[in-house]
């Protein structure tokens, strides 16, 4: 698609984006003749900034910041609006990641006008939130303290936290619904958006995988897999049941903690979810492969950013 009229939102106390990082998104994108309106904002600002930015109509809509406002961002542009660029300005950096790899956001910019192509991206929506990455629903701290310690590189240490993070987590399970079938009880639920995911090879559907261990032994080994990849990807085992779905609702005698794509939300009792196949348009280069996983949404990734 021709691309004539560019915005860019750019959050300079973001995680990766620094001083000056307008000034020089402007002179990359004026590099290649295209006029384009940057935006300076933070904290409150942001999602205003946003909002004007998409409600200009531009071809192109650039954001340089955080999780949050990437998803801000592709959420308002939707399907028909303008193309969005998230670039990675965050500390986790989601989306940046499944479209433009682990490049910086200068490189990721340059490869992007260059020789980027624009797709359409489907994603998921939880309660009228939308995701585009994966989300969890129920026990994340499962993995949490797990994970901490690998870090750590403490294998003991690693098995005690998961030990206690199996003790800790969400007690009340999830009954949980996929299409319309029967009840089914689980610990926590995972939906994997095709983004992402090993299993779904078109835009057709969420992967979901339902999280069960028996007992604290299931628990821990399930914990640890999530932390080791050298264990195997956690989704093989015994304890994890996978498929795929168009839609679905979960509920739970209380509270129902859940991350979407890396920030943290807490629902009441109930949710619904579904898959949402035309969700927005982004531009990137054609031959980058994500580096961004599920595992990445899982443990301490709980904290959101803007």
């Amino acid at each position: 698609m021709p691309i004539k009229t560019v915005r860019a939102v750019v959050n300079a106390a973001s995680g990766s984006v620094g001083p000056g990082a307008a000034e020089a998104l402007e002179a990359i994108v004026s590099g290649f003749g295209l006029k384009v309106e940057v935006a300076s904002a933070h904290g409150a600002e942001i999602p205003e900034a946003v909002k004007a930015a998409v409600a200009a109509k531009p071809d192109l809509l650039v954001v340089l910041a955080g999780d949050g406002t990437a998803r801000l961002a592709a959420s308002l542009c939707g399907f028909d609006g303008p193309v969005v660029v998230p670039l990675p300005g965050g500390t986790m950096n989601m989306l940046p990641r499944a479209f433009y790899g682990a490049r910086p956001w200068r490189e990721a910019l340059q490869a992007t006008l260059e020789h980027g192509e624009v797709r359409p991206v489907s994603g998921g929506v939880v309660n009228g939130e939308t995701f585009y990455v994966a989300a969890i629903l129920g026990a994340p701290a499962l993995w949490a303290d797990a994970r901490e310690a690998v870090r750590d590189g403490d294998v003991g240490r690693a098995f005690s936290k998961a030990k206690r993070a199996y003790l800790r987590a969400f007690s009340g399970r999830l009954r949980y619904v996929l299409d319309q079938r029967w009840i089914r009880k689980a610990e926590a639920l995972t939906l994997i958006c095709p983004l992402i995911s090993r299993r779904v090879t078109r835009e057709e559907a969420l992967e979901v995988n339902a999280l069960d261990p028996k007992n604290m032994g299931e628990g821990v080994r399930l914990g640890l897999r999530a932390a080791f990849s050298a264990l195997g990807d956690w989704r093989d085992d015994p304890a994890v049941e996978t498929e795929l779905c168009l839609s679905g609702r979960a509920w739970a005698h209380g509270h129902i903690p859940a991350i979407l794509d890396g920030e943290s939300y807490r629902f009441e009792r109930g949710v619904t979810f579904s898959f949402k196949p035309d969700a927005f348009r982004v531009l990137a280069p054609p031959e980058d492969t994500p580096t961004v996983t599920v595992d990445d949404v899982l443990g301490d990734a709980a904290k959101g950013e803007a």
